[in-house]
């Protein structure tokens, strides 16, 4: 029951006035409360609550006349303080009489913003003159000629100490050849600057600064000169041969203990073994042990001194880094006696630069203790970059000096900009006004003023080339001409603060024991030896952690200041400390499996779950990667084209990690979207159209494939993921001849007996008995090779099959690591082949024919389709129509549509067609692909430029976002790069340009030595980065590249032979987002896939490039802004504005970049010998892995048939695998009477044996079991830069 207290008479007071609302919510908070909040409630069940504290009437307590004690207020009057450490004198306005000079005398600018570029080469080409005279005032290099020379006698005279004199002459050697190399590249850089000045002056047409060089030659004899190095080299070669004989003492002992060692654990395992295989049960643990022991490796025996090659080597560096006998000497004079041009008699940008030059002022100001206390006036600059003030301030001060500072000042139209803080050095008390001497002090700012008019600007880059290459960045520097020093006044006597007590309360002293610019000034900071002597009179504690870096700095200075020192500071880096020694960690096996993978070795980049212990290691670990630097060691010895391929991957592999090096520093300039992910607010226009599709029709004849979920790679496992292919249909298949006669007959429509017909087709037919009117024309069916797993679909009929099949394929990685830079390494390809399947009868008793059938299967390979699996993935799925590479030669087959034709010989002619698969191809479950690169970075480009391209771009993607359009791209330094700079004229090779064929002849040719450069993806070659554009020499040197390198290659080449060339930037199948070459051919456009060689026409229905976004030259970039996207349905024409939107227009201009292309592209002739043995290498390896594939059958060759091949694999590189003449077909078929052939001719370009292997393991023909004999012929045809076309023609035989 609840308690009223007012009931029972007991004062409660007037609860506060609430809102039944609050005190609701307060209630229902406090009763979910683990006890209900029961000590918040009073006894009547209300919140409990004091009595309002407000009154209705105000009152105020009473006053007292009587003051607190406490607030009572004491008057006291003023103390001056007795002394104050920041004076002199100890107070403001003491008696002393204490004045500083502050001499500002010049200001000589080394660089400014309004430097033309003849200022910048005069500037350097001063400073080095300034160094040359410094060096010949020295006059180092013929001290150390004579030392040399004395040396040899010295060593002569004293036998004592002869091995210290060897080395100090050695030394004294190696530093006279420094000296000399210095003093050489010192006058090579001088000529050179002075030529790049007046090609300067003679494209600009005025001189701007009056630099004039003369060069003094002074002829000597070339005798004396021969005489004279004759005997250098021998001193030097037999100084060599000494160190080397000693050397070689210590290594030969070396070698004897490691080859006695070897050879005593060799036959101590030896023994073991035979114990072993006697009785094994009784073996020891020691013998156990020994028998696991790591092998030690075998010695090498040290190489013995080679005079001549070392004579040579001695010689070269003596050429590089001396004057040649009979070369004059050359003595280099500067002067300032050249004419400067008149202003009016200048260009207008040149008048607007000196100008300007005359309107700039600067003015500097005097901070001691950092207030300002005076300035000079504000003097113009002169246009010898000079500012002249000559004044001297006096400066009166009560103060002990702390600072002072310079302040240098730009005066501009809209305010002044500050340039440098300089500190001078408070003056020691001897150092006075009439003994001072002027000080030079450098400064620098990193003020970013753009460049204008003919200024070079600073902060920003600016180049000496038209073309826009060689870039440098300066920034604004110079020097100050000042001086400090204390004033003298009328009688002599200096105005200096008394110095006599070193005590605390000389606040003076004490700073400068611990300011080392109050000390000894900004300059002397530079100079080790006075910041060593000033740091031993401060003593101050090296242990302060505050002094470390000074500690370290001085630490390297041999002087006895600190050598002598009773402290010692401890150094982290110590030998004492580590934790184990080099020698101990060049050999820990896991220190080096962490090093490694850390490096991204391919063997070991993947390798997971490293163990904590190096004895749980395998023992095999680093073996095969040791065998791959074995081999590349022994590759670098020879001189064949495996060795040029090696080199080239050696090239490749140092452009890779100077790539990778550089995106890793651009991954760290996180954006804004990297760190802050919102949410995308979404579109009210596509809301409608999504319900739209509520409404539409079912169409269960055309279903439409919905959009997957993808998965991450933690989430994944190596069983669960699989390739799958759906094999829609087929066409255009070839037919076999066996079969085109009753084919034949059927099309005529005449009524011709079989007869006639058997003689008509010839040896296809036996006898008129075994034509059958319902033979099969073929039995195709696809089989699909990945990782050497197969699978296949079901057989067909006829030429034109339907499939509709389901394939999958399992996908196996590297340590099942599924992270978007492995899958994108992987340089795994998806074979599909096109067979025909054939029943062959067994009996070979013609008694059991009517009663007894023996036959099987077998298949015969009428083409191929390479898809890499690196296209798959980063296009998560391909669909469509792809044409099947076919062999030109393909016997015992023709085409239907060749059957139509009234000419019966036609029958036996192989004419141009080509076959179609239509399929679907995806990975299963959707993996997740790499997000492109986002990141922003460096470039030589102008900034508007890029704005321009960007925008312009983002305003094309967002009208038609399947499209690409691409105006900049990354170069292999990893800087952003306009596109139209790759293109340029560029000279074909030498041994196409010597055939003399027509433009078109030509053409083709060199498409095909294009094609015959390996393909490699950038994703391959660069995982995780973003697309990278070679130039051509760079492609040329690599001989590796993917779309966009082939296609610039073509497309230079066809601008040099004069054809109209465009860059296309589109979609294409299989390859996804590609790079083709568009040429106008009269009326027709033809778009030329410079990875394979082919053209096609855009009226081409299968023409494979399915999205047209962009095409570009060296002039400008069109973007396709047409509704179609297909070739077939587009306009071509780049003049009309409502179909291709071009980068540069009437609004923006094109500046007329230069190209980044090499002027002319350098070719070396390829060994032919070499060549050929590739050839028999390549042939014998073939052949060896053929008869491994059939290790159960014996496998015999037709030599005869082999030489019929090789004599036709050069015609077929001579018409580039097109259709041959019938002339040789006839005769080739002629030659194989005898024998039923199965064969086909490959063309592929050479990257590796395996690449070879591969493909030919694909065709399957080694399974051929009814084969009784084999032919296998390969050729090379060597371009130039090592191109290599191999062509590969392996065929079946059976009589």
């Amino acid at each position: 029951m609840p308690r009223f207290l007012e009931e029972e008479g007991l004062y409660v007071g007037v609860r506060p006035s609430v809102a039944n609302r609050n005190l609701n919510k307060m209630e229902n908070r406090l009763l979910h409360e683990p006890d209900k909040g029961r000590k918040w409630f009073g006894e009547d069940g209300r919140l409990k609550a004091l009595p309002d504290p407000l009154k209705k009437n105000p009152s105020r307590p009473f006053m007292t006349d009587e003051q607190e004690p406490y607030l009572e207020t004491v008057f006291r009057k003023a103390v001056m303080r007795e002394f104050d450490y920041r004076y002199i004198d100890g107070a403001i306005d003491g008696t002393g009489r204490y004045q500083l000079d502050a001499d500002i005398n010049s200001i000589v600018f080394s660089h400014h913003h309004l430097f033309s570029r003849e200022h910048v080469l005069a500037t350097r080409l001063t400073d080095l003159y300034q160094d040359y005279l410094a060096r010949k005032k020295k006059n180092m290099t013929e001290f150390l000629i004579e030392k040399v020379h004395i040396l040899p006698i010295i060593t002569l005279c004293c036998q004592k100490f002869l091995f210290k004199l060897h080395c100090f002459c050695r030394h004294t050697r190696t530093v006279k050849d420094k000296e000399e190399e210095m003093d050489r590249q010192l006058l090579k850089n001088i000529i050179h600057t002075w030529k790049e000045l007046k090609s300067i002056r003679e494209f600009q047409n005025y001189n701007n600064t009056p630099i004039k060089l003369q060069v003094i030659k002074e002829e000597t004899s070339k005798k004396e000169d021969q005489l004279h190095w004759k005997q250098e080299i021998e001193e030097e070669v037999g100084e060599l041969q000494e160190d080397f004989e000693e050397n070689y003492r210590k290594e030969l002992e070396r070698y004897k203990e490691d080859l006695d060692r070897y050879e005593k654990q060799q036959a101590a395992k030896a023994q073991e073994k035979k114990k072993k295989k006697i009785k094994e049960k009784e073996m020891s643990a020691a013998d156990r042990e020994l028998l696991n022991e790591e092998d030690l490796l075998q010695p090498v025996m040290p190489e013995t001194f080679d005079v001549k090659l070392t004579r040579e080597k001695v010689k070269a560096k003596a050429m590089a880094i001396r004057r040649r006998p009979g070369e004059p000497k050359l003595f280099p004079e500067l002067s300032n006696t050249a004419t400067i041009t008149p202003t009016n008699q200048c260009p207008r940008g040149e008048q607007q630069r000196r100008d300007d030059v005359s309107k700039t002022k600067v003015f500097v100001k005097i901070l001691f203790n950092d207030k300002e206390v005076s300035r000079t006036p504000s003097k113009p600059l002169s246009q010898d970059f000079r500012v002249t003030f000559g004044q001297i301030y006096n400066l009166k001060i009560v103060q002990w000096p702390e600072s002072i500072k310079f302040q240098i000042f730009e005066a501009r139209a809209l305010g002044n900009d500050l340039l440098a803080d300089l500190y001078a050095g408070i003056p020691d008390p001897s150092v006075t006004s009439q003994s001072v001497q002027l000080e030079e002090m450098d400064f620098s700012t990193d003020l970013k003023i753009d460049k204008t008019n003919e200024g070079v600007g600073s902060g920003v880059p600016f180049t000496f080339d038209v073309h826009g290459t060689n870039t440098m960045i300066l920034m604004t520097t110079g020097i100050l001409c000042s001086s400090v020093a204390w004033a003298v006044d009328s009688d002599g006597t200096p105005l200096v603060p008394p110095t006599t007590s070193i005590a605390p309360t000389n606040y003076y002293n004490a700073m400068k024991m611990m300011d080392p610019v109050a000390a000894i000034g900004a300059s002397g900071v530079v100079d080790l030896d006075k910041l060593a002597k000033w740091f031993q009179e401060s003593r101050l504690d090296p242990n302060d952690p505050n002094n470390a870096d000074l500690v370290f700095m001085l630490g390297s200075k041999s002087t006895n200041v600190m050598q002598s020192r009773d402290f010692f500071r401890l150094e982290q880096l110590q030998q004492e400390f580590d934790l184990a020694t080099d020698e101990e960690m060049a050999i820990n096996r896991r220190f080096r499996l962490l090093t490694l993978r850390d490096n991204e070795i391919p063997e070991f980049k993947n390798y997971k779950m490293a163990p904590a212990y190096e004895r749980e290691l395998p023992r095999d670990l680093f073996m095969e990667y040791e065998r791959k630097q074995r081999e590349e060691e022994r590759i670098k010895e020879t001189e064949d084209i495996e060795a040029h391929r090696a080199a080239v991957n050696r090239f490749m592999q140092r452009v890779r990690e100077q790539v990778m090096r550089r995106f890793r520093l651009a991954q760290h300039q996180k954006r804004l979207e990297d760190v802050v992910i919102e949410e995308v607010v979404p579109n009210i226009g596509i809301v409608f159209t999504r319900l739209l599709h509520f409404g539409e029709p079912r169409r269960p004849l055309r279903p439409i494939r919905k959009e997957r979920k993808k998965v991450t790679a933690t989430a994944v496992r190596g069983e669960q993921v699989k390739i799958l292919l759906n094999i829609i249909r087929a066409s255009s298949i070839p037919i076999r001849k066996s079969a085109a006669g009753c084919l034949l007959y059927w099309h005529q429509g005449r009524a011709k007996s079989l007869s006639k017909v058997s003689k008509s087709v010839g040896s296809s037919f036996d006898n008129q008995e075994q034509i059958l009117l319902f033979q099969p024309l073929v039995r195709p069916y696809i089989e699909v090779m990945f990782q050497r797993n197969t699978v296949r679909t079901s057989v067909g009929d006829g030429p034109n099959p339907s499939f509709n099949e389901e394939l999958e394929l399992p996908l196996k990685v590297t340590n099942d690591d599924y992270s978007s830079n492995n899958l994108q390494s992987m340089n795994d390809i998806v074979y599909i082949n096109l067979f025909d399947e054939m029943v062959v009868d067994m009996s070979h008793d013609d008694r059991e024919k009517g009663t007894v059938v023996h036959q099987k299967l077998e298949k015969k390979w009428l083409g191929s389709l390479e898809i890499p699996f690196s296209t798959i993935y980063l296009n998560t799925k391909i669909d469509g129509t792809f044409r099947v590479n076919t062999p030109p030669v393909l016997l015992g087959y023709v085409y239907e549509d060749a059957m139509k034709r009234s000419d019966l010989e036609s029958v036996l002619t192989k004419t141009e067609h080509n076959t179609y698969i239509s399929m679907f191809l995806t990975i299963e479950p959707q993996l997740i692909t790499p997000e492109p690169v986002r990141e922003r970075f460096s470039t030589n480009e102008d900034e508007k430029l890029l704005l321009h391209a960007e925008k312009w771009q983002q305003e094309l993607t967002n009208k038609h976002p399947k499209r690409l359009y691409k105006p900049s791209v990354i170069d292999v330094n990893g800087k952003s790069v306009f596109v139209t700079r790759y293109f340029k004229p560029l000279n074909i090779p030498d041994d196409i340009k010597d055939l003399n064929l027509t433009t078109e002849g030509t053409a083709e040719r060199v498409a095909h030595y294009v094609s015959m450069i390996p393909f490699v993806s950038d994703t391959v070659v660069f995982p995780g980065l973003c697309d990278i554009w070679s130039t051509c020499d760079q492609f040329l040197r690599m001989l590796a590249g993917d779309e966009e390198e082939h296609a610039v290659l073509l497309m230079n080449y066809f601008l040099h032979l004069g054809k109209r060339a465009y860059l296309l930037i589109g979609s294409a199948i299989p390859e996804g987002p590609t790079a083709y070459v568009l040429t106008e051919e009269g009326s027709d456009f033809w778009f030329w896939n410079a990875s394979t060689g082919e053209h096609f026409s855009y009226h081409d229905s299968n023409c494979p490039v399915q999205v047209v976004g962009c095409i570009m030259n060296q002039d400008n970039v069109w973007g396709n802004i047409q509704s179609y996207e297909k070739p077939v349905q587009m306009d071509f024409n780049i003049a009309n504005t409502s179909a291709w939107r071009p980068i540069f227009s009437r609004s923006y201009p094109s500046p007329m970049l230069g190209s980044i292309q090499p002027e002319m592209l350098q070719y070396v002739a390829t060994d032919k010998k070499h060549a050929e043995d590739l050839q028999e290498r390549i042939e014998q390896h073939l052949k060896n892995k053929i008869m491994d594939w059939r290790s159960r059958t014996l496998t015999r060759w037709n030599r005869h048939c082999t030489k019929i091949m090789r004599k036709l694999l050069p015609i077929l590189e001579e018409s580039r695998g097109q259709e041959i003449s019938q002339h040789h077909l006839e005769e080739l078929e002629k030659q194989f009477s005898a024998y039923k052939v199965s064969g086909f001719p490959m063309n592929m370009p050479f990257v590796d044996l395996e690449k070879l292997v591969e493909a030919v393991f694909s065709t399957g023909v080694h399974t051929q079991e009814s084969a009784e004999e084999f032919a296998l012929a390969v050729y090379i045809h060597a371009y130039n830069n090592s191109v290599l076309s191999v062509w590969i023609y392996v065929a079946s035989l059976t009589k």
